[in-house]
């Protein structure tokens, strides 16, 4: 692919800087199947038309992503996926994916805002799997916090 596979978008008021979003993005577009092995990430030229960020910031996020083993940067030809992230149930097509977007359809028809929708499933990923690990190490009768 020519690069047309991920548009990276900045959020200039996250906090987030921009290479951190850049690679989150190609980690996201990694994981649920957007991104493949062998895949070309748009050039730092197209990026930076794109986002208006300067051109040391996508060669930081690429070479980030370079020693993370995601992508190799070959000179002349472009930057390209090496490792997919993707997990089954996670693809584009799978019916995980299209009961999540029937509940953010939901929540967003409850008013609901993204932040507020990330809040809420970081919340009940982590409940889940605190409860996980509490079924797989239940507590000594008697035991502190700290003494686990």
């Amino acid at each position: 692919m020519e690069g047309d596979v991920v548009e990276y978008r900045i959020d200039r008021g996250s906090g987030v800087p921009a290479y951190v979003q850049i690679v989150e993005q190609t980690e996201r577009a990694l994981r649920i199947g957007t991104l493949k092995v062998g895949d070309k990430l748009p050039t730092a030229r197209q990026v930076v038309a794109a986002t208006a960020i300067n051109p040391d910031t996508v060669l930081r996020a690429y070479r980030d992503m370079e020693h993370a083993g995601l992508v190799e940067l070959r000179r002349g030809l472009g930057t390209f996926v090496t490792r997919s992230l993707a997990r089954p149930g996670a693809e584009d097509d799978s019916p995980l994916r299209a009961d999540i977007t029937a509940w953010t359809a939901r929540a967003r028809a409850a008013g609901l805002e993204r932040a507020d929708i990330l809040a809420l499933v970081t919340a009940t990923v982590d409940a889940y799997d605190n409860e996980q690990d509490t079924q797989r190490h239940p507590r000594r009768p008697g035991a502190e916090k700290n003494d686990v």
